[in-house]
């Protein structure tokens, strides 16, 4: 993802950051309007820092945001970790038939005014 897309998907999200001494570890990002929703998104814990709930307790910090309290709806999408976030109340939705999207998985990737 080009560096530009990059900042501009924090400038619109909650993000939590996750620090050994000054060096970055791992970050959390929550797309939210900071009233009724929000969607977890690009998680992640360097590999060297794996391994020590890391990822468990920057989800579960999120949650307890004072920006986010009160929300009717979180969303995240996972490949792997559903034990992970199930043990932070997380659950398959009740409705999987009502959501939708438009998945463009290299659109972040492709430079303005080109088209792949």
């Amino acid at each position: 993802m080009p560096r530009a897309v990059f900042e501009r998907s924090l400038r619109g999200s909650l993000c939590l950051g996750l620090l050994h001494g000054r060096e970055l570890a791992g970050s959390r990002r929550a797309e939210t309007d900071r009233a009724t929703f929000a969607s977890l998104a690009d998680a992640f814990v360097l590999p060297e820092h794996r391994g020590r709930g890391l990822a468990k307790w920057m989800v579960g910090e999120m949650l307890v945001h004072p920006d986010v309290q009160g929300l009717r709806r979180w969303l995240l999408a996972t490949r792997d970790a559903h034990g992970l976030y199930a043990g932070l109340g997380f659950a398959s939705s009740a409705a999987p038939g009502a959501f939708m999207e438009i998945l463009r998985p290299y659109a972040a990737a492709e430079p303005e005014g080109c088209e792949g």
